[in-house]
């Protein structure tokens, strides 16, 4: 069994000195400098990379740089997918993201993690656990989601979180570690104000 496919099934895998997958990381790793580098108004070139980079685009997407992924292979995104500055996807095992996903500046969904055991983590092996988000998710600035975390649809996560435990659908959620702050109601539709045009 390859060291690839040891991360894809929850094994513990060699992360650091396994040569395949350190050319899948430099390759992809490229092509974030490409796109980093790349002019904001250049939207065709930003968007044939970000084919290149992700493993499956459903629609629309727009990646405001600087973004950084590991391997990008293992990232899926629904139609109308947007990140902030600043966005770290570490996908060593699947990340997949539904409709309507918006992500403020400075986020990390992280698959990876390292043994507990420090004679195991100096040997480079690490373990990656998959992140799921539905549809309809806000994730605010400074956002940290954990390895093998779960985001229901139509949630709002607050800056600052850190999510640590699956979250259910139809809530506000805050905190470290993340938790349940209430559910969003019919209410929350009139929470802002909106220009009417008269």
């Amino acid at each position: 069994m390859t060291e690839w496919q040891k991360a894809q099934q929850g094994f513990l895998y060699d992360a650091n000195y396994d040569q395949e997958l350190i050319n899948a990381r430099i390759k992809c790793a490229d092509l974030c400098h490409e796109l980093n580098h790349c002019k904001p108004s250049d939207a065709q070139k930003r968007n044939e990379l970000l084919h290149q980079i992700f493993g499956k685009i459903a629609g629309d997407i727009v990646i405001t740089s600087p973004f950084y992924c590991d391997y990008g292979s293992n990232i899926t995104v629904g139609k109308n997918f947007y990140t902030n500055y600043n966005c770290v996807i570490l996908d060593a095992a699947p990340v997949c993201f539904g409709d309507n996903v918006f992500i403020a500046p400075n986020c990390v969904c992280s698959t990876a993690g390292h043994p507990i055991d420090g004679e195991q983590r100096a040997q480079g092996l690490e373990i990656a656990k998959p992140i799921q988000v539905g549809n309809n998710v806000w994730i605010g600035a400074n956002v940290s989601i954990l390895p093998g975390v779960s985001i229901g649809n139509n949630v709002v996560i607050g800056a600052g979180s850190v999510v640590t435990k699956n979250i259910p659908d139809n809530v506000v959620a805050a905190g470290n570690p993340c938790h349940i702050l209430r559910p969003i109601t019919e209410q929350d539709k009139d929470k802002y104000p909106i220009w009417s045009g008269e």
